[in-house]
């Protein structure tokens, strides 16, 4: 294999590349060591929610197999390691009593890293909500938002002083849109009223987090991940291009604005500002200066105006990708530009700190033959990206980094574990794990990288 020489040259030697996991998604032991149910353990169960009923019981084991795994995260030469804390695990109920055995895993697995020389980077929140808070009425409640504040100080007082990094949350919009606006993730929720309460909870908690978390280790780098959109409209057409621009606002702006500015943007309180708890000194907590920011993109949205006369804020309708071969398998299009374009777009409108691409990557299931997982397409999407960062950077955005998604195949939510995200084959039945060619490709970039 030919290392990729001319590609890894165009990024600078500080910069920093990692592989990405989340702990619903890897970790099973869903009910060992004083852990309780999250919302993800609930909703899996339910019918119709998952294909055919998966649930992150078992996922990849990685509970029992993480020392395997953290060697197996050396052996392909990345610097860095981004994975997800359980809340459930740390407070069982959400809040109250503390599981120390919850935290002596994350100790284990964090001493584990920075004995093998990886740098750490946890997020403490990626969906597995403690389903005791779900009870309470989870992200469209207040309390939420100061429980997780309790949640950040516990794990920064516990586990901060190894940490290189920490974000707040992963992906605002699936936990707002995806849960409780479409129903696709848990709680499963098709609510306006509670869409728009959990958008001011979830940025609220962001806020409050940052500061819990900055009262405890005033030097840790505070940052959150958000799955912008990088949008497009279909024509030229003054009326699509400006249902693109709404599309934005509401599906990037109303999580940027906030957080960055220090405001909402002015359609969605138009829209929606009535089923949001905003209270005086709200919109300055939420705005807390931050060290870095996470972008996750894999495809681009496609959008055209919506001219049906009953049509809601942002009267603009999704334009599915037409099918072929530029579509990955679970149905995303392939538009590496997409990546270049929204990097360039949101250093223009907001005022952000560095950026890491916190996720990126393809899923594409293919199957070891002879003991050899021959994944070309994640190859070719990789490289396409990689030249669309080094472009961004090229014209001036502040990319410092990059997280590949994901280490392993795992449990793809609402997909259960028919799509495979992985550089590394899993073998549920087994737990074996196979590096893939896109495995051998990083790694040769990765190298190549480092002899500069």
């Amino acid at each position: 294999m030919a290392l990729p020489k001319d590609l890894a040259l165009r990024f600078p030697g500080d910069f920093l590349f990692g592989v990405a996991t989340a702990a619903y998604q890897i970790e099973g032991a869903t009910s060992e060591d004083g852990r309780k149910p999250s919302i993800w353990d609930a909703f899996s169960k339910m019918p119709g929610r998952v294909y055919q009923r998966h649930s992150g019981d078992m996922a990849c084991d990685h509970y029992h197999l993480w020392e395997s795994d953290l060697d197996l995260i050396k052996s392909l030469g990345v610097d860095a390691y981004r994975f997800s804390i359980a809340w459930p695990r740390i407070l069982p109920d959400g809040r109250g009593p503390v599981n120390e055995k919850g935290l002596d895993f994350y100790d284990r697995l964090i001493d584990g890293m920075v004995a093998r020389g990886l740098k750490v980077y946890p997020t403490l929140y990626h969906w597995d909500l403690p389903l005791t808070l779900a009870g309470d009425g989870g992200w469209t409640a207040r309390s939420t938002a100061e429980a997780f504040a309790d949640y950040a100080e516990i794990v920064v007082k516990r586990l901060g002083d190894r940490m290189d990094a920490l974000a707040t949350i992963n992906e605002p919009w699936c936990i707002c849109h995806l849960s409780h606006l479409y129903g696709i993730h848990a709680p499963g929720e098709k609510s306006i009223e509670a869409f728009a309460a959990s958008v001011h909870t979830l940025n609220l908690a962001h806020g409050l987090g940052v500061q819990a978390a900055r009262a405890v280790k005033p030097d840790l780098p505070m940052g959150i991940v958000i799955n912008a959109h990088s949008v497009y409209p279909v024509s030229d057409a003054p009326q699509d291009r400006q249902a693109a621009e709404r599309a934005f606002q509401f599906n990037n702006g109303i999580f940027f604005e906030p957080m960055f500015e220090g405001s909402y943007p002015v359609d969605v309180l138009s829209a929606f500002g009535d089923h949001m708890d905003i209270r005086d000194g709200d919109l300055e907590t939420i705005h807390q200066p931050l060290d870095w920011w996470g972008l996750n993109y894999y495809t681009p949205l496609r959008v055209k105006a919506d001219t049906n006369a009953s049509a809601v804020y942002p009267m603009a309708e999704t334009v599915p990708p037409t099918p072929g071969p530029e579509l990955t398998d679970i149905g995303w299009e392939v538009y590496e530009k997409g990546l270049s374009d929204l990097l360039k777009d949101l250093d223009t409108r907001y005022p952000l700190p560095d950026c890491y691409i916190t996720e990126n990557g393809a899923c594409y299931n293919d199957e070891p033959q002879d003991g050899v997982v021959n994944d070309q397409r994640r190859i070719d999407y990789l490289e396409k990206h990689f030249g669309a960062i080094a472009d961004a950077r090229e014209a001036g955005v502040p990319v410092k980094g990059y997280f590949l998604w994901s280490l392993m195949d795992n449990f793809e939510w609402a997909e259960g574990y028919r799509m495979r995200f992985g550089i590394v084959h899993v073998d549920y039945g087994t737990q074996v794990r196979t590096l893939k060619n896109s495995a051998l490709w990083y790694r040769a970039f990765l190298e190549a990288h480092r002899q500069g």
